[in-house]
This record gives C-alpha cells, structure tokens and sequence, in this order.
C-alpha cells in the first residue's frame, strides 16, 4: 500500500452539539463540534466526518452553521452527513465548506440520486454510508439498516455496496452496528467482504477500542479507519493510532 492511511475522527452531531452512545443508543453530550473540530485537526487528523444523528428538519440550519464555523477554522476534507436527500442539500452543504457529502436513507429509497450526484458535483465528493447489521436473511449475512440501526431494509450490505459504487459513490463508510461504540475492534470480515466486491476507498467505522485494532482493519481492506469516543474521551489519540499503524508497515501522513 502506498497511499497513506487517513484516520477519521467522527463527530455525531444533534442540534448543534457532538454526542456519542453506544450501537447508536444512549447518547451523551461530548463537546462543542467546532473546537472538537479545531483540536483533531491540530492533532493531525487526515479528514473529519460530521454526522447529523437526528437530521431534523428544524436542525438543518444549525448543521449548516457548524459546517461553515467549522470549515472557517480546520483545513482538512471534511465529510457531512445525516438527513441528505437531494441534489440540493447536496450543494448547500459543499457551499457551507463541506468537501464530500455522506448518504444512506434517501439513495436507499432512490438509488438513482448516486447518479444524480456524481454527475453533477463527480464521484469524489460522494460517500455511501452503510449501517450494517447481522442479517441471517441475507446472502452474505449482512443487512442494510436506516433509522440509526432501528429499521432493517431488503438490502443485502455487501451486495448494495457494490450497486452504490457501480452508480457512482466514491467511497464507501462501512459501519457495523454490532460493533458501534462497543470498542471491541472492528467488523474484520464484514470490511473484507465489502473490499472483495468494491474498488471504490472502503472506510472502517465501529468497534475502535485501543490503537491495536486499528492494523487489522486496514490488513482486512480498509482504506481509512474512523472513530468517535476513542478519540472523544480521550483513550487514544491520532498520533498513537498513527504510530501504531507505521509500526505495522502502513504508510500514513504526519
């Protein structure tokens, strides 16, 4: 590998504010999103993912807001999500700084909004979020979920992120559910299964509990690796995660 490994810290936003549970319940308040923002970015995270964990139509102006303070004050790609649904909000959001948009719930109502997108503003500012969950149900044992994990689809997760990236999404954010917030490492063979049908940059989220997790997802596919109350709370910083990924061979920026 000879593209440097980003490491994402994620930012759960709702109503102006970052929080965090655990498999998506039970959140609690963690800080301001714009100093968050400010201290990974001095801290040498590669990119930043904001995501609106209610997106409400009464939060959107707020979201709005967060993404231009932000944008006004950290200079890396930073990644907005959460209650995406058109084309429009699309280029709102890149007109408040945002440098790629996340999708899920709408292109998994209207698949052809990843067309719709990658055509009018190109494939790189395009990320198909994937809530994924066990799903016997499914070929690959893996189910496409909405609604913050509540609501399952008749999606097969490997197979739509394969579609999604045939459409024209960019990357793909792999997001176990199971693992969420558990800090017990990362869905291995779910990120290598999702590797196995894309060619599209495959970003690992759930599960990061302690800096030697982070190595096996990347052996296992992934391309970036992203965490939330790790980072949050202050059990591991990006240096340390940096450190231990060069010292299993990975390049990665300083």
């Amino acid at each position: 590998m000879s593209i440097a490994v980003r490491v994402i810290p994620c930012l759960d936003v709702d109503a102006g504010r970052v929080v965090k549970g655990v498999q998506f319940a039970g959140l609690r308040d963690v800080g301001d999103p714009v100093e968050l923002a400010a201290a990974y970015g001095e801290a040498g995270a590669d990119e930043l993912t904001f995501l609106d964990v209610t997106a409400s139509v009464d939060d959107r102006d707020t979201v709005y807001d967060v993404v231009r303070r932000t944008a006004e004050t950290v200079f890396i790609p930073l990644t907005v999500g959460g209650g995406v649904r058109s084309v429009s909000d699309v280029d709102r959001l890149l007109r408040a700084g945002a440098d790629k948009v996340s999708v899920n719930t709408a292109v998994i109502e209207r698949p052809e909004l990843i067309g719709e997108i990658a055509r009018r503003f190109g494939s790189q500012v395009l990320v198909m979020s994937l809530d994924v969950a066990p799903n016997p149900a499914m070929p690959s044992g893996w189910g496409v979920t909405t609604h913050g994990g509540r609501r399952l689809t008749e999606l097969d997760a490997v197979a739509w992120a394969a579609t999604a990236a045939d459409l024209g999404a960019g990357e793909i954010l792999v997001n176990s559910i199971e693992a969420d917030g558990t800090k017990q490492g990362f869905d291995l063979p779910l990120i290598a299964a999702i590797r196995a049908v894309v060619t599209a940059p495959v970003i690992a989220s759930g599960g990061a509990g302690a800096a030697e997790h982070f190595p096996p997802a990347i052996a296992a596919g992934a391309d970036a690796v992203l965490a939330a109350s790790v980072f949050h709370f202050g059990q591991l910083t990006i240096p340390q995660v940096k450190d231990e990924l060069a010292e299993a061979g990975y390049p990665v920026r300083r």
